[in-house]
């Protein structure tokens, strides 16, 4: 059965825009899904770096799709990995992340899935674009995304002038 699954785009290396763009091109040739949303891009300062690092370009694209959270997440990766993805440490730089943030309504804590996404509802660069694509969206456990916005409005973000499907 389909369900929606809204997930997180970011980059801050090795053109952060040009990543983004074809990653959400990649996630629109996925099998049984298929990209009905993507937000603005939108530029946000890193959080909770050791190091100073680039700023981010983040987005959020929403899918309709027949794979599992486990299925979608491993393509997820295999993406992640085309774009030279490193993962040698928590919160380092990044030419490309994937954010698996909200599957239907499931909630799950396990070692390699977490839904929904961890500290999303704690992030201005998830939610905000989240609210573009779905300005109704609720984040289990912990309510609907606009009053979850305003609570971190402190957070440095501004849009874009390029759309993240552009």
């Amino acid at each position: 059965m389909a369900a929606l699954a809204y997930i997180g785009l970011g980059s801050n290396l090795d053109h952060p825009r040009r990543h983004v763009a074809r990653a959400l091109a990649e996630l629109a040739r996925l099998p049984r899904s298929r990209v009905l949303a993507a937000s603005s891009n939108y530029v946000s300062a890193p959080l909770d770096c050791a190091e100073p690092q680039p700023d981010y370009v983040n987005a959020v694209a929403v899918l309709r799709t027949d794979l599992s959270p486990r299925m979608l997440l491993a393509r997820m990766h295999s993406i992640e990995r085309r774009h030279r993805r490193t993962r040698a440490a928590r919160n380092a730089p990044r030419t490309l992340d994937l954010d698996l943030l909200l599957f239907g309504r499931r909630r799950a804590r396990q070692p390699s899935l977490a839904l929904p996404h961890p500290r999303m509802h704690q992030r201005a660069f998830v939610l905000k674009p989240l609210s573009d694509v779905a300005p109704a969206a609720s984040v289990p456990g912990y309510g609907a995304v606009r009053p979850l916005l305003r609570a971190v409005r402190e957070q440095r973000l501004r849009p874009t002038r390029r759309h993240a499907w552009r």
